[in-house]
């Protein structure tokens, strides 16, 4: 059995990159972890290195704006991962220095988003889309070896804020649906995302592909998910819709988080996702028992 390659994840102590370090280190890869040596310094974060540390996780320190650190750190593994919430600048960095570097097996850039769909995105999303692809088009023409994975939606982040269920629980019967409440969405586990990107490091057939997280019991329109909820509290939800012509119209004047918030959610809720080429992960690694939906909602009864 050939070794297992070493992991560079940049990005450890974000929301994301604590899943994908757990991940690496459970999957038996040597894992190393890019610090700035101010993160110790923060209550919350730096708790998570000790934790790093604790699970044999190699804690390097260095800054993505200090170049030579930065090359240092890539030499001495075989993958770099990036979850770094800052995909251009920074990543650009990242490229740059792997170029250098000149080592490194895979490279999987900070995207684990939705796919992409131009067409009809609206901003500011329109405007991230257009820089995840420059980044894309940077990584390929320098000739670096490159998966890129489509996680779809954050279960955690989106079921639990979009349907309300700290509200339904409680006291709230009402949900607010944009659009018609029809289109299909994928919403995944955020250990299930880093599973499968760990699972993909070292697999040929996700070499200079698109990795789609497409997970068959994870696909629901809001309305089944609604209903699903419904079934499972005992509870009758109203409805209430909003058109895409009022979406749109929120979107001029609000604050910019809000926009892109909004921009987010009209592209995934009124929009199917286009169906790009690549990879499926549920057909590459059927072994892998990922956290349906249905029994996420379960805590929630």
């Amino acid at each position: 059995m050939a070794e297992k390659s070493k992991i560079l994840i940049i990005g450890g102590t974000g929301y994301l990159g604590k899943f994908m370090v757990e991940a690496s280190v459970k999957s038996g890869h040597q894992t190393f972890a890019l610090v700035r040596k101010s993160t110790v310094s923060d209550p919350v974060k730096g708790k998570l290195v000790d934790n790093f540390k604790n699970s044999g996780v190699t804690v390097l320190y260095g800054d993505l704006h200090e170049h030579e650190s930065l090359v240092k750190a890539i030499e001495q593994v075989d993958v770099v991962i990036s979850t770094v919430s800052e995909p251009k600048a920074d990543q650009v960095k990242i490229i740059a220095a792997i170029k250098e570097a000149g080592n490194i097996k895979r490279f999987f850039p900070s995207e684990f988003i939705m796919e992409i769909d131009l067409k009809h995105a609206v901003e500011p999303l329109k405007s991230m889309f257009e820089v995840v692809l420059q980044i894309r088009r940077a990584v390929e023409a320098e000739g670096i070896p490159y998966t890129y994975v489509s996680s779809k939606l954050f279960t955690c982040l989106y079921i639990g804020s979009l349907l309300q269920i700290e509200a339904t629980t409680s006291t709230s019967n009402k949900i607010t649906i944009l659009g018609d409440g029809n289109t299909k969405v994928v919403f995944n586990d955020e250990h299930d995302i880093a599973t499968y990107t760990i699972k993909a490091v070292d697999d040929p057939r996700t070499l200079n592909q698109m990795l789609h997280l497409r997970l068959p019991k994870n696909i629901y329109s809001v309305n089944e998910l609604v209903s699903l909820w419904e079934e499972k509290s005992g509870k009758t939800l109203e409805r209430i819709y909003v058109p895409e012509e009022q979406i749109l119209k929120d979107l001029q004047d609000a604050p910019f988080e809000t926009r892109f918030e909004l921009s987010i959610n009209h592209s995934v809720f009124l929009r199917e996702e286009p169906n790009s080429e690549g990879v499926e992960a549920s057909e590459l690694y059927p072994d892998v028992k990922y956290t349906t939906v249905e029994e996420y909602l379960d805590q929630f009864v």
